[in-house]
């Protein structure tokens, strides 16, 4: 303590040195409480309810782990193979989707996609055909379904 701090403490009634000594214990265990336990409390109470949640979130991305690991594994279709798997996955799209190819360009256009087909279209390119999109130029029209084109580059062998 500094010596005028000290001072001022000595001119202090002792029973006002006890009430002074009491406000600070209460301030200090009001800090600590505000600063360091409520908020432990408060994140326990928020892992009990987000647990589940995050839990099926951890086996859904090992899920993808484990497929992109299988993929990954799999040998490298021809660019004729390619090409005819990603003709078979247009199923998915029906009437709404048509590929053109150029060389090792293919170029899916899409009219009036609905959001799911396209989601199952781009699941069963990538682990048919084991092409993904690396250039999309899409927009959506009022009903939310999807219009515009996207180039999966194919196999260059």
């Amino acid at each position: 303590m500094s010596a005028s701090l000290r001072h001022w403490w000595g001119q202090r009634a002792p029973r006002e040195q006890r009430m002074l000594g009491v406000a600070m214990v209460l301030v200090g265990l009001a800090l600590l409480w505000w600063l360091g336990v409520a908020p432990a409390l408060r994140s326990l109470r928020q892992w009990e309810t987000q647990a589940p949640r995050l839990e099926a979130q951890l086996q859904t991305m090992r899920g993808l782990q484990a497929e992109a690991q299988s993929l990954q594994t799999q040998p490298p279709l021809s660019t004729a193979a390619a090409q005819q798997a990603l003709q078979s996955t247009l199923g998915a799209l029906g009437t709404s989707g048509s590929v053109a190819v150029q060389g090792t360009l293919a170029t899916v256009t899409l009219r009036g996609a609905s959001p799911q087909a396209l989601a199952q279209w781009l699941a069963r390119a990538r682990t048919e055909a084991r092409l993904a999109p690396n250039q999309a130029n899409l927009s959506r029209d009022a009903k939310g379904n999807w219009n515009g084109t996207l180039q999966l580059p194919l196999p260059g062998n």
